[in-house]
């Protein structure tokens, strides 16, 4: 057998190089179809973009009787100078993604409590979001401020239905959970230890949401310490104001020595 067949042969044993994900060349195995056999798809396979996988649920923790306002309570370890940014209401397709440029150009990371109808009608933002870096807290699905007054099922359903959306949108099963209006009931708290969330309240509350001014946004928020949690708003209304004085506060906290931390 002359060199030339031997190398034939071989080459037909060992099969083609193929490309595999990014561009990679791997061996494979098979050999090569028939030239001039049709390659046939099954009819169920999917054209584009793969669904998003639901998130596996977090185990269940053991239901609180009080939320978590403080850092320290979170994270005991957590440095003395760090404050966590939590931004609720959204996702909102004006100032969601001008919070997020906002955050980006600062290189801050701050956690997003995500209301599930709006995740339902933005889906994309809210992936946005997990994309750059962000923390999610689940803030039910339709934002009922009586949530402290519903019933076991009712909040169940906002609280299920919501962390169901998150994850849908996302791949991220959410972590935390804030009450609207930091309004708490036991219902409330063991329907987020069910889904494994721990509940999170806050230390300043600007009360951005109802456009105070940009000026009593910007003092509160500067009376910040280390292990605050700071509350402020991306949706619910226009948010101008809240983002003009984020502007102002994220770079004067850094000044004083403060770190911005996800929780």
């Amino acid at each position: 057998m002359t060199r030339r067949r031997m190398l034939a042969l071989g080459a037909a044993g060992l099969g083609a190089l193929a490309v595999g994900d990014g561009g990679r060349e791997v061996a494979t195995t098979t050999r090569p179809l028939a030239r001039g056999r049709a390659v046939i798809r099954p009819e169920h396979e999917p054209h584009g973009p793969r669904p998003k996988v639901m998130p596996p649920r977090l185990p269940p923790l053991p239901a609180r009787t009080d939320a978590i306002h403080r850092l320290p309570d979170l994270y005991p370890t957590a440095p003395p100078h760090a404050v966590a940014l939590t931004i609720d209401d959204g996702p909102q397709p004006e100032w969601t993604p001008k919070m997020l440029d906002l955050l980006a150009e600062f290189d801050v990371r701050a956690t997003f409590s995500l209301i599930g109808i709006q995740v339902k009608q933005f889906p994309k933002l809210a992936e946005r979001i997990v994309q750059a870096g962000h923390q999610l807290c689940n803030h039910t699905m339709n934002h009922p401020l009586d949530i402290g007054s519903l019933s076991r099922k009712k909040v169940d359903r906002e609280i299920t239905e919501a962390h169901d959306r998150i994850g849908h949108a996302t791949g991220v099963a959410p972590k935390f959970f804030r009450s609207p209006g930091g309004n708490w009931s036991h219902a409330v708290f063991h329907s987020a230890a069910r889904h494994g969330m721990i509940p999170i309240d806050w230390d300043i509350d600007p009360r951005d949401w109802s456009r105070p001014g940009t000026g009593h946004i910007k003092r509160a928020m500067l009376k910040a310490t280390g292990g605050d949690i700071l509350l402020c708003h991306d949706g619910g209304g226009d948010r101008s104001e809240t983002i003009k004085a984020l502007r102002k506060v994220i770079p004067q906290l850094k000044k004083r020595g403060l770190t911005f931390v996800p929780l």
